[in-house]
């Protein structure tokens, strides 16, 4: 498929990602360094801040693999940019999932880049498009993780430590929410090439409340300790203890002050 209809500014890195990109260097400098007066708010900082990039990045996959796959269109709509201010819908890629760490320390699946999806062919592409998103949250997960399954803690200060350990279970579960077989979720576009149209028909009305259905399963303790004990089984595989991430989240909330067991 040729990409020849997307101009070179189309692709161009946006000014606002890279300032974000730029706050979560310099908020992580503060963290590593203790520089920051408050160490709980250099966090925060620099959590959310990277947050929005893996966000920004999982836009991208869905949009540059979409390009590849045939959609042309995704360029003039800013999509390859990285712009989160280009995205269809900015209140639920941007603002609500920050809003769902800041609450309860979950990565809020994002979505939403348009994509042209007759202008696809093959059902391989389509599921391809839309793994591509959740796929970089897991790449997101792995490196965060480095440090812990490559035994290369020594000399890294506890509170990046932490920052990392609760930056990577944001990506963790944002990627088996993102995973989820749900109408709504990229789990579902995974499978829906290769569903009946009649099947496809039938389930299509309930796509707007799929994440809803999700959220509202969360809420029921049994659903939400099976899911946080599968969130705490693949960092626990990466080499991420419950101690690390549980200290991230206390120091992200910085305002409610910090546990003594994580005092930095």
């Amino acid at each position: 498929m040729t990409t020849t209809a997307t101009r070179p500014g189309d692709r161009r890195v946006s000014p606002v990602f890279l300032g974000i990109l730029a706050v979560a260097g310099v908020t992580g400098w503060a963290t590593w360094t203790g520089f920051a007066a408050v160490p709980g708010l250099a966090v925060f900082l620099f959590v959310t801040s990277a947050w929005i990039v893996s966000l920004c990045l999982h836009e991208y996959a869905h949009a540059r693999t979409a390009l590849h796959g045939g959609d042309i269109s995704v360029g003039a709509k800013g999509y390859l940019t990285l712009n989160p201010m280009k995205y269809t819908h900015a209140l639920l890629s941007i603002v609500l999932p920050v809003l769902f760490v800041i609450m309860g320390g979950i990565g809020l699946p994002g979505g939403a880049v348009f994509i042209e999806r007759g202008r696809i062919r093959g059902r391989w592409r389509h599921s391809l498009i839309s793994a591509a998103g959740p796929l970089t949250n897991v790449l997101f997960a792995v490196i965060c993780t480095a440090p812990f399954w490559l035994g290369a803690l020594d000399g890294v200060p506890p509170a990046f430590r932490f920052a990392l350990a609760f930056l990577a279970l944001l990506q963790v579960t944002a990627a088996i929410l993102n995973f989820l077989p749900v109408p709504g979720l990229d789990g579902y576009g995974v499978i829906e090439p290769w569903l009946s149209h009649g099947v496809r028909r039938q389930v299509e009305p309930f796509a707007p409340f799929g994440l809803l259905f999700v959220f509202a399963l969360l809420w029921v303790p049994s659903v939400n300790g099976v899911f946080f004990d599968m969130v705490d089984g693949v960092l626990g595989a990466l080499g991420i203890e419950e101690i690390d991430t549980y200290c991230g989240f206390d120091l992200f909330r910085f305002w409610q002050g910090t546990d003594e067991y994580c005092g930095v």
